[in-house]
């Protein structure tokens, strides 16, 4: 039997025909994973927050979401490997407790995705801008609601019709967006070095005066403890990037050889984000320009647009070019996972107009419908930019700040509804094991398994409570967490979904899988 039959064969065991194209490979896999978590995204929208707050050695800080993260995607790769099924944690959820449980995990998983395309077409538009007036002469304002729509719209459109024409497209896009992050990271790395650093590997263990008021270059207060204060929001930078890797999962009906693969190029893209991330990091910090307070005046000129600023002009344009194809890349990966999670949903009848979005094109073998529903939904959150209010607005017994438009604050949801939702995934692979689950992809954590499980979720739990505890608009998690306005727009989006499962009521239609308990024990061939 081929590695693709027996795919097919697995699939159906588990309830489900076969309807998209297995076309893709490791390194497709891997790339679409990797693309989603994108070091260069991440670092170069967050640098500015991780140094502002823990200093040159916010760098180290890196390994502990790497770290906790790995157990995690350990734990998700067991259940990739046995249920090798697209929509991944709504899937895991399903049959690991029941139907019911995996709606209201994939539900924030999939508002999380949606969010977070938003979030990186429009993070995408001040490079766009720039390197329109650098090449075109285009002179447009990167802060202009119009030009923020109008370009995002542009950009959304694009990786629409990409991800409609099939997933090897998909996939080719995120191979190309993977070598662009290589150079991106590790290349710019390696320019920095010949270029010419400003300090040596000694500052990255300095933290230059940030857990004071006094030397803060954000006006944040540690009250002089790096370890218990600053080193606690400063981590923040980076649990904002490491996430991502399950989407490897999203697309397992399209990958060849998945209960193999796709727990591979989880682990993959989750170490070589890290390494590439410490890499570039390190570079960027050790790159900073000299005197007195090398922070401060590195903050106050923006970052790492400030650092590069040093070098030629041409190469700033060529950097340019690539970071805006790394946010492209990435929008395009996390589109396509998103809709194949919403076509999952639909072909279990989990979804209003459930009929409608799990259609197939004939041709590409794509969720054409899911695409274009989850683009509309997407458009709908950029629109938020629009909402913007210029003075404080008291709601009750909490504040949204001024100039903090809605979309902002819908898109720290973005990490902690994927937090939320990883870790509810993750209990239910405890539910699983102590239902008496026996694992038999051909990734098993075998002894290891409860161990790895409890330290994984004991990691979520702990991140999750430190991205969204509220501690005022003037403590320096405000300046991440808005108070209590990530809490709230978690509880909205809650909220939301209930209505939304009491509508549909999943797991009573006649299209839903199997029943949970018994496609967990059905073993592998």
């Amino acid at each position: 039997m081929t590695e693709d039959s027996s795919d097919d064969a697995r699939l159906r065991s588990l309830g489900y025909q076969p309807q998209l194209n297995r076309v893709l490979g490791l390194f497709a896999n891997f790339s679409v994973a990797f693309t989603y978590l994108s070091p260069m995204v991440g670092i170069y929208s967050l640098f500015v927050l991780g140094v502002g707050t823990g200093g040159p050695a916010y760098v180290w800080l890196t390994w502990l979401p790497v770290g906790g993260m790995l157990l995690v995607a350990l734990v998700f790769g067991e259940l990739a490997s046995h249920f090798p099924v697209a929509g991944a944690l709504y899937q895991y959820g399903k049959f690991s407790v029941g139907p019911r449980y995996g709606w209201f995990v994939g539900w924030f998983y999939g508002i999380a995705l949606l969010v977070t395309v938003a979030s990186v077409d429009t993070g995408v538009v001040g490079y766009v801008v720039a390197l329109g007036h650098n090449w075109f002469g285009i002179d447009a304002d990167p802060t202009s609601h119009v030009v923020i729509l109008v370009v995002t719209v542009v950009l959304l459109a694009v990786q629409t019709l990409l991800n409609v024409t099939g997933a090897q497209v998909m996939g080719r896009v995120a191979q190309f967006g993977a070598y662009v992050e290589l150079l991106g990271t590790v290349g710019i790395a390696i320019v920095l070095a010949v270029h010419g650093f400003h300090h040596g590997p000694g500052f990255l263990f300095s933290t230059q005066n940030v857990q004071h008021a006094a030397g803060n270059p954000l006006g944040l207060d540690f009250h002089g403890n790096w370890i218990t204060g600053a080193a606690l929001i400063s981590v923040l930078a980076p649990v904002y990037i490491f996430y991502g890797f399950e989407s490897a999962g999203d697309i397992s009906e399209e990958t060849s050889d998945a209960g193999r693969q796709v727990p591979r190029s989880m682990r993959m893209a989750l170490l070589g984000g890290g390494v590439a991330s410490f890499v570039l990091v390190a570079a960027l910090l050790m790159a900073m320009p000299g005197g007195a307070n090398p922070v401060g005046a590195t903050v106050k000129g923006g970052g790492v647009p400030f650092i590069l600023g040093q070098l030629p002009s041409w190469l700033q344009d060529v950097l340019l070019l690539l970071i805006v194809f790394a946010f492209f890349s990435c929008g395009t990966s996390v589109q396509g996972a998103g809709s194949r999670l919403m076509f999952s949903y639909a072909r279990d009848g989990a979804l209003p107009g459930s009929a409608w979005v799990a259609r197939v094109h004939r041709r590409f073998r794509t969720p054409v419908n899911a695409l274009l529903a989850g683009s509309v939904v997407t458009a709908l959150f950029v629109l938020l930019e629009f909402a913007s209010p210029t003075h404080d607005i008291k709601l009750g017994f909490l504040t949204y700040p001024a100039h903090t438009n809605a979309l902002v604050s819908l898109v720290s949801f973005g990490v902690s509804g994927i937090y939320l939702s990883f870790l509810l995934a993750v209990v239910g692979a405890m539910v699983a094991r102590a239902r008496g689950w026996i694992p038999e992809g051909r990734f098993r954590l075998g002894r290891w398994g409860w161990p790895v499980t409890v330290v994984a979720a004991a990691y979520l739990v702990a991140m999750l409570v430190n991205v969204v505890a509220p501690t005022g608009l003037t403590s320096p998690r405000g300046y991440f967490n808005l108070d209590w306005i990530t809490l709230l727009v978690m509880a909205a989006v809650a909220l939301v979904g209930l209505v939304c499962f009491l509508l549909r009521r999943p797991g009573r239609g006649p299209d839903v899988a199997e029943p949970a308990r018994e496609a967990a024990a059905t073993p592998q061939r």
